[in-house]
């Protein structure tokens, strides 16, 4: 499959270091489930595909790091085994020495770092395979820390998207199985990411709506951005030192309660998700850390997720019918999601009966709910939008830590309880103003076509009597009480936004 690449002179290197990878690691039975030939045999010792595939991704760096990682979210698509490895990816990388990226770091601050800052640190304080860390002191006696890029990271990453992208069409051409994948547009979602990850400023950006966002908690950390010295390939923040959520007797030793940094979890991402729908995607301990005085840092924002206020309802609806127990509400929005996709409606409903007898009427365990329900999405066929499976994986994620440090809590008795807080929110002066501009522009435009549209079911019933006379005239009454109410409703709304 490597060799069938059109690959430029300039990325024939590394389609020959792709194809060494795919052969080392024995992909072969994996390219030939893509509907090509395998290159090379399996290795001995009975490792597994999942596990070989993974090692193979961290072989070949960040960019097809970053294709594990989100496969990792495709538990609807990926059995179990898959989606365990693919979650262990990392991108560590050896540490550079510093006199190697002393230029760029010179270049993005436009003097160098010992003359920026009080006191800096030639030793890196960590490693990955797009950047390094640093820390420093500023003048005024805040520390902080430099995410340096590192040289020459961008054309490399670039040249793999290329391929990437190429592999992808020619993927999606030859196999029916990977088509469910939807390889292209995946090399698409793959080169947003890694546009955004590879400008730092963007990480910044991200960290700024999420502190604003989070204004009413002051629980929650977001490191401060220095912008006087960020770039694109420079990111200078507050370092916030701090305990990872692992367990309750690592906070406790702290001084730190973990039932309060529990409760202000679930706040945190039941406020970020279905209130601003801008959340931490992977809210995992490494990305988290408990500080005195019980508060909680939301750390690497160099990718967040979004979910507009419809998906964030179906959501919620979900969550709700599930812990009701009621599996034809269930159903209704399965159904919703499903549209378009010809699955039957007693794959529906069944599904719904099937998720409801195992996770609901009571607690759900997001943590064991979620990789559940995207199993039986697999096996009946049903299908979730992809800005959903981001949602599904953050509240799993953040389960899974708050039932490390304070085991039996209840994150969707949290989401429950916030409901009422979720409906006034959408009901706020402001949001209902923009709504309702929006309510009017729509009924006036309805309100031109009212009268056609009744003249027209006017003349379709005297065309085609329906029953008797008096049935007829009824409806005739009632479409035109229906056009007043239209034309009345977008009245009374025009005027009340005009006189707010």
């Amino acid at each position: 499959m490597i060799k069938l690449i059109a690959a430029t002179a300039r990325d024939q290197h590394r389609v020959r270091e792709i194809a060494g990878v795919a052969t080392r690691f024995g992909l072969g039975v994996l390219l030939a489930r893509l509907g090509f030939a395998g290159e090379g045999d399996e290795p001995d010792g009975g490792v597994p595909l999942p596990r070989r595939t993974r090692l193979a991704l961290e072989a070949l760096g960040p960019s097809f790091v970053k294709i594990g990682q989100i496969l990792a979210t495709r538990g609807d698509l990926l059995p179990p085994e898959w989606i365990a490895e693919l979650e262990q990816l990392h991108s560590d990388a050896p540490t550079l020495d510093f006199e190697t990226i002393r230029a760029a770091v010179e270049e993005a601050l436009g003097e160098p770092p010992e003359a920026a800052f009080a006191r800096f640190d030639p030793i890196p304080l960590a490693a990955a395979s797009m950047a390094q860390v640093h820390r420093a002191q500023l003048t005024d006696g805040r520390e902080v820390v430099l995410k340096v890029r590192r040289p020459g990271i961008r054309k490399a990453m670039e040249a793999d998207m290329r391929l990437i992208a190429e592999l992808a069409a020619l993927v999606e051409r030859s196999s029916a199985e990977a088509r469910r994948f939807e390889p292209v547009a995946l090399a698409r979602q793959l080169r947003q990411a890694m546009l955004e990850e590879l400008d730092f400023t963007q990480e910044g950006r991200n960290a700024d709506r999420i502190r604003a966002d989070l204004t009413n908690q002051p629980g929650a950390v977001v490191p401060e951005i220095h912008w006087e010295w960020t770039s694109e390939t420079l990111l200078v923040m507050d370092y916030i030192e701090g305990v990872k959520p692992l367990s309750a007797e690592a906070l406790q030793e702290r001084g730190i309660d973990p039932r309060a940094i529990a409760e202000l979890g679930a706040d945190l991402v039941i406020e970020m998700v279905l209130i601003h729908g801008r959340f931490h995607g992977d809210p995992h301990p490494g990305n988290l850390l408990c500080l005195p005085g019980n508060r909680l840092a939301l750390l690497d924002l160099g990718s967040i997720g979004h979910v507009g206020p419809g998906r964030r309802e179906e959501f919620l609806g979900f969550v709700m019918s599930l812990a009701s127990g009621n599996p034809r509400a269930l159903a209704e929005t399965l159904a919703l999601w499903s549209e378009g996709h010809g699955v039957p409606r007693r794959t529906i409903d069944r599904a719904a009966e099937q998720i409801v007898q195992r996770h609901g009427g009571g607690r759900i365990v997001m943590a064991e709910m979620v990789p559940d329900f995207l199993r039986l999405l697999r096996e009946e066929g049903l299908v979730m939008p992809p800005d959903l499976l981001l949602v599904f994986k953050a509240f799993m994620t953040m389960d899974g830590v708050l039932a490390r440090i304070a085991p039996g809590f209840d994150l969707s008795g949290a989401i429950r309880r916030a409901q009422a807080r979720l409906v006034a929110e959408r009901f706020a002066p402001g949001r209902l103003a923009a709504s309702g501009g929006m309510l009017a522009w729509t009924l006036a435009g309805l309100g031109d076509d009212a009268p056609r549209l009744v003249r027209a079911a006017i003349r379709r019933i005297e065309a085609e009597p329906v029953g008797d006379a008096a049935t007829a005239a009824a409806i005739r009454t009632g479409t035109g009480w229906i056009a007043a109410a239209l034309l009345g409703g977008a009245a009374i709304l025009a005027a009340a936004l005009l006189l707010a």
